[in-house]
């Protein structure tokens, strides 16, 4: 372990340097070539004091020290994209619950929707639209339960006609007895095909839909 953590030491003091170099025109190496001919060649009468000496130590001391850390900082978020990467790969296959208020619909298959109401309601309206946010259906239900809720989809339009395969979204306006809004907060759900890691941080993907790794709140099966 020792070994590694010195080759670990090594290689990130050299890419500290590097960066050094690059950004400053000259790396820890140089600076210390400049230091000696400084002494070799200051005047005998009138020599560096040992106070501006100390200071130029100190000051490249601490440009080093801060370029390491840089450089720890990066390797760190390496390690923790790699990581997440391969935490990602293993949703495949799950069905999860995230937030968001996306419904994938592949064509034929009908669709569930996932959302949760903050109290029972009397009735709710859930309302569906394509990629341009055009409403395309509109489902009503009867009396629900406070928690959550699901509801299918089968991936037609207000008039019954089929809908192409893609991504639409859903939005729900629950009311009590009286008229009065029932507080609901809809969910993107459904089972994890795949995984893409185009982005700065990986996805998963629902079919057509796309969602955020740091948006999945729950998962099951897998």
């Amino acid at each position: 372990m020792g070994m590694i953590n010195s080759v670990t030491a090594t290689t990130n003091t050299t890419a500290a340097d590097a960066s050094m170099k690059s950004s400053m025109g000259l790396g820890k190496d140089d600076f210390l070539k400049l230091f000696v001919a400084q002494l070799q060649n200051q005047d005998p009468l009138n020599p560096t004091s040992s106070d501006q000496l100390l200071s130029q130590m100190s000051s490249i001391t601490q440009v080093e020290q801060s370029y390491n850390v840089n450089t720890n900082l990066t390797n760190l978020l390496a390690a923790q994209n790699n990581s997440a990467a391969m935490s990602a790969a293993g949703f495949i296959g799950g069905t999860i619950k995230a937030n968001g208020n996306s419904v994938p619909f592949d064509g034929s298959t009908a669709s569930t929707m996932l959302f949760n109401l903050e109290s029972a309601a009397n009735s709710a309206t859930v309302t569906i639209a394509d990629a341009n946010g055009k409403t395309v259906d509109t489902l009503t239900t009867g009396t629900l339960t406070a928690g959550d809720q699901t509801l299918s989809w089968n991936g037609t339009d207000s008039s019954g006609s089929k809908l192409p395969a893609g991504t639409y979204t859903f939005t729900v306006n629950a009311t009590t007895s009286d008229g009065r809004i029932v507080t609901s907060t809809p969910y993107t759900s459904g089972k994890v095909t795949g995984v893409s890691y185009s982005g700065t941080t990986p996805a998963l993907t629902i079919g057509s839909a796309t969602v955020n790794l740091a948006d999945v709140i729950g998962v099951t099966g897998g």
